[in-house]
């Protein structure tokens, strides 16, 4: 008897064997079942190798409870104590599958499936497992069956007898076995129609490919015909009755659970088509209508069941069209698509866990080879398997991808298959999640062999896998095409030129040669330059393929490495910070704006090592105007001076193009911007701060150059029209107006004089040809137009406004802004204004008619000939101007009394329009969402173009390339236009109710 307050030697023992409930296992092993073996070190040896030792004793406890006679529970002890091999079976699966022990627990007799080891019995095929679901006639019976059937392979797979891929082929096999026995049972039940039909079963996805799950769906196809000379109607309907008898019987929950579900989707026209086709139905079908994941599902169509030469004529008829899919003009853009929706489509809660979607997971694996065999499959037959593993070994054999690579990627595979077997083999249930649980991680580590902290092991290596299987998906479809033109592999058999250029087709390169030629002027040598390259390009190409121009991210590539692949920090900035690597392919691939700005002066490349939050992040205007003034204090002359505050401005418009493209087109690190308002914002203030620091500096260089510290007059800029309201985009001008005042004792011509000279250098200096962009300045919108004068003084602008000013004026000046020169001049000329722009008695009715008449006339006049109204992102119903106008009205009717509405910003002036209900929630919100659209498009076609336009391009790829920009993936460019459309026909209907009413 054991001394109170001390353990039993049994208890230390079972600790010791793996027991996490010791307690418990001791009244297992004390009751009357296991009496006789409660102190066998063999029974407990092989109870503390399964994968949960209490599972396994409880499992066991029940088989021999549920023995219907004490000889039959004799017979049980006697062969588990005496046969090593059914010992570690049965006690293998019991500490694997909570499932399979409830069958045995209701089936007592099973067991004995697990007793025959004979070297026959080590790989059953389908005649096998044919045999042993011979005589089941029922579903129920045929459940029970298929259930002894599948003890047998657990108990292999889990004592390691078969491996990862065996063990699915015999998944595959047992289900092709059961789909016959299923449609003989169908068959049975209605002979008349069976005789009227030939019926073929197709199996796809994993159970065609010989590579199922435990649990998992059963992908088929139906392909019928007449038999003899039936009616093809009269056939038909008899085969789809078949086949949906023949799904249920496998699908259908009894009293015995049910097998699998057969799943019948993949099929033409999906859900929407029939059931069952003729053979001339799915070819014709497969010819002109199928998208190219269908071809891609097509790869793993195998005939499992019902007429053998029907499956037969089926696979010879559609295996062709399969290996011309990479031919279809849309195959990119349709891969693409197919992997963006496979990681969306994950929830957000799972993405951490799961084994077969989410990122370094076994889609990546099998999605990855699929897309190489239906490249290279056109012309090399071996790559011709619906198995992964194989095809995977086939591509390397072939040269496609490299040994080693696949060794990794077989290897990975290998383990994330058999992490996701063992998650389903506990409780028979479909899933692809890692268990959170850690008494579930703990027998899933186990069962893999990880005995020494099992949790901890199966993390380190599942995230070890996942890592593996990330990085070479990245790279596996990308870099065999280094190995065809850098020519550095010696032993290994390298991807031939033809077979490079095809798949730079198939990535969507216009130009396959020229890319190959970039790519053997980056990666070929030995140099320390052509091998990091070669580590970073598989990456980059795949991040190239991702835009709508390929082509000109590559060979913008190439121009950056050509200007700094001798500088060191470049290549260690793309190899050792990722985000530097992918911010620098979105940039260079997004159009022409940003990639121009760079090659003008390349180092503001490290601008992007820091991510969106830290590099990119825009620069505010204290900050610009500092390092802009401190520049023009170390020129030697005006012109040096302004060359570097021109300078400053065209990297900071580079940081904030990328900044833009970046969160529009998201990264690894940075996910794609949700509120398009805000990177509109940030575009407008960042290009409006720095269009302000630039004439803060030119303008210090202009007097400083003309007349040393002191001008003979106080000089201000007013900011108007977009550069006033901080809206201003890439293409934007930069509208002003000047104001002097002159100094006390300076004659007023003299300060006049001075004025228009500042004016005149100042616009010169900003519109020399340079590499650096100009910056155009607009003084159109002073008093008198065109035909005043460039500058007034304060007392000129007072007396005009006072006397001639009319409403268009007062209107243009809601934007008025002071942005450089003399700050108290900038407030005081904003205090002069603040009467005319918000009105004491608001606007009367003339001026409201008059701002209509200006509005309908400019629609009708400044609109370019040809352009689609619909279309035009500023003059168009609905564009920029619509909505700027409607809020103008209000702020010029009740700017007087509503604080909110003094603001030069638009949004900032409809949200207080909205807050003191002057405009609707709803109708600001729609309003609101079409200027944001509008300014997004014009933002795009001067990012894409590196022109400005208020139109969308028609060029195709230019269109595809604002599409992106804009969230709209590949192909569907029409749905962009009719977004916008839509969009700005609802805030026509709203500006037509509130301006025009």
């Amino acid at each position: 008897m054991t001394a109170p307050g001390r353990r039993s030697s049994t208890f230390t023992r079972l600790l010791r064997h793996g027991f996490t409930d010791p307690s418990a296992a001791e009244e297992l092993l004390d009751g009357a079942e296991l009496t006789e073996l409660r102190a066998d070190p063999v029974l407990l040896e092989a109870l503390g190798a399964t994968a949960d030792p209490d599972l396994a004793l409880h499992g066991l406890v029940r088989l021999l409870e549920a023995q219907p006679d004490p000889t039959a529970r004799r017979e049980l002890l006697d062969t588990l104590v005496a046969a090593k091999p059914l010992r570690d079976r049965l006690l293998g699966v019991l500490g694997a599958s909570e499932a399979l022990a409830d069958h045995l627990a209701r089936h007592a007799g099973d067991w004995q499936a697990l007793v025959t080891y004979e070297p026959r019995d080590l790989h059953p095929g389908v005649e096998e497992f044919e045999r042993g679901l011979a005589e089941a006639t029922d579903p129920v019976a045929l459940r029970v069956a298929y259930r002894r059937c599948l003890l047998s392979i657990a108990a292999r797979d889990v004592c390691g007898t078969i491996d990862l891929a065996e063990t699915a082929a015999e998944l595959a096999d047992l289900a092709t076995a059961t789909l016959r026995a299923a449609l003989a049972i169908a068959e049975e039940a209605a002979p008349d129609d069976a005789a009227l039909c030939r019926l073929a079963v197709i199996a796809m996805g994993k159970c065609g490919g010989h590579e199922l799950n435990y649990v998992s769906d059963v992908d088929v196809i139906f392909v019928g015909e007449a038999a003899g000379d039936a009616d093809e109607t009269k056939a038909l309907r008899a085969a789809t009755s078949l086949a949906s008898h023949m799904m249920r019987i496998c699908s259908e929950t009894t009293v015995e659970g049910s097998i699998w579900p057969v799943d019948a989707n993949l099929r033409p026209e999906g859900r929407n088509g029939p059931l069952v086709r003729t053979l001339s139905s799915h070819v014709a079908y497969y010819q002109r209508w199928a998208k190219t994941w269908e071809f891609q599902a097509l790869l793993k169509a195998r005939p499992v069941a019902g007429d053998p030469g029907l499956g037969a004529e089926y696979v010879a008829a559609l295996q062709p069209l399969v290996w011309q899919a990479a031919d279809r003009e849309n195959f990119v853009a349709d891969v693409q698509k197919m992997r963006r929706r496979v990681v969306e489509n994950i929830p957000a809660a799972e993405v951490d866990r799961q084994l077969k979607l989410g990122p370094g997971g076994l889609r990546d694996v099998e999605f990855a080879v699929q897309l190489l065999q239906l490249v290279h499959g056109r012309s090399d037959t071996s790559l011709h398997s619906g198995t992964t593993l194989d095809a995977l070994e086939a591509l390397a054999a072939g040269g496609y991808v490299g040994r080693a690579d696949a060794a990794q990627l077989d290897e990975a595979y290998r383990f994330l298959r058999s992490m996701e077997h063992r998650i389903q083999l506990h409780r028979l249930r479909r899933t692809h999640l890692v268990p959170e649980d850690p008494a579930d991680l703990r027998r899933l580590g186990r069962s893999l062999g990880l005995r020494t902290d099992p949790v901890a092991g199966l993390q380190r290596a599942w995230r070890r896998h996942a890592s593996v299987v990330r990085r070479l998906h990245e790279k596996l479809f990308y870099r065999p095409l280094l190995d065809a033109v850098a020519q550095l592999a010696p032993g290994e058999a390298r991807l031939s030129p033809e077979a490079a250029r095809e798949r730079m087709v198939a990535l969507g390169y216009a130009d396959p040669a020229a890319a190959l030629r970039h790519l053997e002027a980056l990666a070929s040598g030995v140099t320390r330059k052509a091998a990091i390259q070669r580590t970073l390009l598989p990456v980059l190409l795949g991040w190239f393929a991702d835009s709508a121009d390929p082509d000109a991210g590559l060979l913008n590539f190439r121009k950056v490495s050509d200007a700094l692949g001798k500088t060191p920090w470049y290549l260690r900035l793309l190899r050792d910070e990722g985000a530097a690597a992918e911010n620098l392919a979105r940039v260079l691939s997004a159009g022409r704006l940003a990639p121009d700005l760079l090659m003008r002066a390349p180092e503001a490349v490290a601008l992007l090592g820091d991510g969106a939050t830290g590099g990119l992040a825009p620069r505010g205007r204290p900050q610009l105007e500092q390092e802009i003034l401190a520049a023009v204090r170390r020129a030697d002359g005006g012109e040096q001076a302004v060359t570097a505050a021109r300078g400053v401005r065209r990297r900071e418009l580079f940081r904030t193009a990328a900044a833009d493209i970046v969160g529009s087109y998201g990264t690894e690190a940075q996910p794609v911007e949700a509120d398009q308002g805000a990177l509109v914002d940030l575009v407008g203030d960042a290009v409006s701060d720095l269009t302000a620091a630039t004439l803060a500096g030119t303008l210090r260089a202009v007097v400083r150059e003309g007349w040393g510290d002191t001008l003979p007059t106080r000089f201000a800029i007013i900011g108007m029209g977009r550069f006033g309201g901080h809206e201003l985009g890439y293409g934007s001008d930069a509208d002003v107006l000047f104001v002097h005042e002159p100094r006390d004792g300076v004659d007023e011509r003299e300060a006049g004089d001075a004025a228009n000279k500042v004016v005149a250098e100042l616009r010169r200096l900003l519109q020399v040809p340079s590499a650096d962009p100009p910056l155009l300045i607009d003084a159109d919108l002073r008093p008198e137009g065109k035909s005043g004068p460039l500058v007034r003084t304060l007392k000129s602008y007072e007396a005009y406004y006072r006397r001639w000013s009319l409403v268009w004026e007062r209107h243009a000046l809601l934007r008025a802004e002071f942005v450089a020169g003399d700050a108290d001049l900038g407030r005081r000329f904003t205090e002069l204004v603040d009467p005319l722009r918000y009105p004491a008695d608001g606007l009367g009715e003339d001026d409201v008619r008059e701002i209509r008449r200006l509005k309908a006339r400019m629609e009708s006049e400044r609109l370019p000939r040809g352009a689609d109204p619909k279309l035009h992102a500023k003059l168009g119903p609905g564009g920029l101007t619509d909505v700027e106008w409607t809020v103008q009205l209000v702020q010029l009717r009740h700017g007087h009394t509503e604080a909110g509405l003094r603001t030069t910003r638009t949004r900032a002036a409809l949200a207080a329009a909205s807050a003191a209900g002057l405009i609707s929630a709803e109708h600001a919100g729609i309003l609101d969402e079409a200027w944001v659209l509008a300014s997004r498009v014009r933002n795009a076609v001067m990012l894409v173009r590196g022109r400005a336009g208020d139109t969308f391009p028609t060029d195709p790829r230019e269109l595809a390339a604002v599409g992106r920009y804009l969230g709209h993936g590949p192909g569907h460019a029409g749905d962009m236009l009719d977004e916008y459309r839509r969009t700005a026909r609802r805030a026509r209907a709203v500006v037509e109710e509130l301006f025009y009413a």
